[in-house]
């Protein structure tokens, strides 16, 4: 029979997401045939699995420290956030529309629950243990009656509750408390322990407290993790670009737009495990400064995006860096590029068609195709025009693979296209091409193109040319240091928590 347990917070951003990426290499590494799962998770970056469904980018990190493939059973409910209160709703991997929170959380509880339930039971029919993830927090009590992320599926999981807190956040002891007290018998009794997380300091100032949460709750504190700086793994939440601290003064700086609705902003994180790369974020009413090269990212509205770079002033700012280094456009980055994105009957927002930035000679259109969601893969033209000709003819013939997560469709016109699709839908015309290149701009609908280290190499090693600087080649940083990473963390959860007492939680021992 599967055992489960469950990592809840006392908010969101506490560390759910990196305990349960733990556990689950943990647990791997025990033998185990482990899994992730988090019934409804609300994100931007999102991830495509082998199935061709969205799932949280989250829940792909923790199949990774489980060393299985992603499965949509393993986030099958994602709401990704579009403004206004309303969201996209993808169930089980596939989008079923725009709904506002009330007209969800009111009258879709009992359909969402239902999926699940399945998602829940075909992972334990495949694997051993299942390590649940929660979300935002369980003392909601405001929503109880319409839970399906919390104490609702430790119920149905039958699991034991680890409670987690960042200490950062201030106040840790009153929420971990205040969360125990606000919750019901029947809910609190699935609470077996406490967690501190991000502690920087002397442990013995905290033991005072430790010992009088444990006496206030009467379930013990596992242990307090610390900081560690070192550690660099995706970030789920557009608010952590507010908070994260990128690398500054590197030999490459690549200054990449903090769109105002960016999503699957997790593109850019090969850059940096590169150890001469620094990262800026540059806001719409923010100077672009010296930089390398500027990635335009993805966004969850293309023509709002646009709109708000016009208005700006941003755009022509970027337009008028195009004539000295690299401007790349990764899917609505893409649309953004281009002549004009058409949205006629104002699908996409309010602002209807609009001009692009011109720097592409492509027409995007958004029309009743529906969302592409696809694993692709591609390989690099020998004749692609422009400077992107330039930089990848040393690797032309190779393949990339990539991800797609999109709305709308992609018209080249004079503009070449970038890569020529083997798997997926690319540009979603007839001559299965993606992307598009012209002068010094070029982009492509496939997110983790630049996770491609190949790819990423020559990119980078064009500019290190540029600037003077050596060529680097050997083994993908990327890659090395993630694996790197998981292990690390791993590692520190094992020597700072007391797994004795999560092992009986999970098996359920006395």
């Amino acid at each position: 029979m599967t055992k489960c347990i469950m990592v809840q917070g006392t908010s969101s951003n506490a560390g759910k997401s990196m305990l349960v990426a733990a556990l689950c290499r943990i647990y791997k590494n025990r033998g185990y045939n482990v899994a992730p799962f988090k019934s409804q998770n609300m994100s931007l970056n999102s991830y495509t699995t082998k199935e061709n469904g969205e799932i949280g980018i989250a829940q792909m990190l923790q199949a990774e420290a489980a060393m299985i493939e992603p499965s949509i059973h393993m986030n099958p409910i994602l709401l990704k956030p579009k403004g206004d209160f309303t969201s996209n709703v993808i169930i089980q991997g596939k989008s079923i529309g725009d709904m506002n929170f009330y007209d969800y959380q009111h009258k879709y509880h009992d359909t969402a629950l239902a999926a699940i339930r399945e998602s829940f039971e075909i992972l334990s029919s495949q694997y051993d243990v299942i390590i649940i993830e929660g979300a935002g927090s369980p003392a909601e009590i405001n929503m109880r009656k319409q839970d399906i992320a919390n104490m609702e599926i430790a119920h149905m999981a039958d699991a034991n509750v680890i409670l987690i807190a960042d200490i950062e956040m201030g106040g840790v002891f009153a929420a971990i408390a205040g969360t125990y007290v606000l919750l019901d018998d029947y809910d609190r009794s699935r609470l077996k322990a406490t967690v501190i997380n991000k502690f920087r300091g002397n442990l013995d100032i905290l033991k005072p407290g430790l010992d009088r949460i444990e006496e206030i709750t009467g379930e013990p504190v596992l242990g307090v993790l610390p900081y560690d700086e070192t550690l660099r793994l995706p970030e789920e939440d557009s608010a952590s670009l507010t908070t994260h601290e990128f690398a500054q003064d590197k030999d490459i700086t690549i200054g990449v737009i903090r769109l105002p609705k960016i999503a699957n902003f997790t593109d850019i994180d090969p850059f940096e495990y590169e150890d001469d790369v620094g990262l800026i974020m540059i806001g719409v009413n923010d100077d672009i400064g010296d930089v390398d090269a500027i990635i335009i990212p993805g966004t969850r509205n293309s023509t709002e995006d646009m709109f708000a770079l016009r208005e700006s002033g941003l755009a022509d700012k970027i337009i008028e860096k195009s004539d000295e280094i690299p401007i790349v456009g990764i899917c609505g980055g893409l649309q953004i590029l281009g002549d004009i994105i058409h949205d006629e009957e104002k699908r996409e927002s309010k602002q209807g068609t609009i001009n692009g930035l011109g720097l592409l000679n492509v027409e995007s259109r958004f029309n009743r195709a529906g969302k592409i969601v696809a694993q692709s893969v591609a390989t690099i033209p020998e004749d692609i025009d422009g400077l992107a000709g330039e930089i990848f003819k040393d690797i032309a013939g190779e393949e990339v693979t990539g991800y797609e997560i999109h709305e709308g469709t992609t018209e080249l016109k004079s503009s070449s296209a970038l890569l020529n699709v083997k798997k997926g839908q690319g540009n979603n015309d007839d001559g299965m091409l993606d992307g598009a290149s012209c002068g010094n701009a070029f982009g492509t609908y496939f997110h983790g193109i630049f996770h491609n280290y190949n790819f990423r190499r020559e990119f980078l090693n064009y500019i290190r040319a540029k600037k003077g600087l050596e060529a680097k080649f050997g083994e993908d940083p990327y890659e090395t240091q993630k694996d790197y990473s998981l292990n690390k963390l791993a590692e520190i959860v094992e020597q700072n928590l007391d797994m004795e007492i999560i092992d009986k939680l999970l098996f359920k021992q006395d």
